[in-house]
């Protein structure tokens, strides 16, 4: 597999206090470094093994993972598991986690519609973020779209240029870089669907690849 490198990421993130990551999580419950907590109901944390190999790495949480208070859980979660399943990758087996830890959205009617994070939240939130990857010591971590890509490695590194492909964070994390599965959501009507969802489950394949 290819490894390149790319320069990021596009701020410095010092991690958080405490050697272990339940301590960090119960830090996080009560974060007020952006105002996204004010209408979310749930601050959703990472959730794997404490030492996993893999590290997914997502945009935020959804309006099931924000009521739930767990990360993909909802309907994006769940394509996630099936793809790795098709792909050979115990989902059980990873750490997975978002670039930003409460929900932002949209009220519309009794319905809560996404919004994407901006820089300075991603930027934030990438307090967090850092602790999950210093504590997790990840082999391999795996970006989830572009608020995930640019979180772990900055604005140089893009999705559709890069997508499939190995980067290096400065640090020399690993960083797989592919899209993220709510995108194959929004495409299940159209002709090239299975396509698309067939090139995720190659991208997912590439995890493998790279541990043997």
């Amino acid at each position: 597999m290819m490894l390149t490198s790319r320069k990021g990421p596009a701020f410095e993130t010092p991690g958080a206090d405490g050697g272990r990551l339940p301590e960090v999580q119960r830090q996080a419950e009560g974060c007020t470094r952006c105002d996204l907590y004010r209408n979310a109901t749930h601050l959703v944390f990472g959730e794997g093994p404490a030492k996993a190999k893999v590290l997914f790495v997502g945009e935020q949480p959804g309006d099931k993972e924000d009521l739930a208070g767990k990360p993909f859980v909802g309907p994006a979660g769940k394509l996630l598991d099936r793809c790795l399943d098709e792909a050979g990758i115990d989902r059980d087996l990873c750490y997975v986690t978002n670039a930003v830890k409460h929900f932002k959205f949209t009220p519309r009617g009794k319905r809560r519609i996404h919004s994407k994070p901006n820089a300075g939240e991603v930027q934030a939130c990438a307090w967090w973020l850092a602790a999950e990857l210093r504590l997790v010591r990840p082999t391999l971590a795996v970006a989830l779209g572009a608020t995930a890509l640019y979180a772990l490695l900055g604005r140089q590194a893009k999705v559709t240029r890069d997508r499939g492909t190995v980067l290096r964070s400065p640090d020399g994390l690993p960083v797989l870089v592919t899209i993220h599965p709510s995108a194959l959501l929004r495409t299940l009507d159209q002709p090239d669907a299975e396509m698309n969802r067939a090139r995720f489950v190659e991208d997912l394949e590439k995890i493998a690849e790279f541990l043997e």
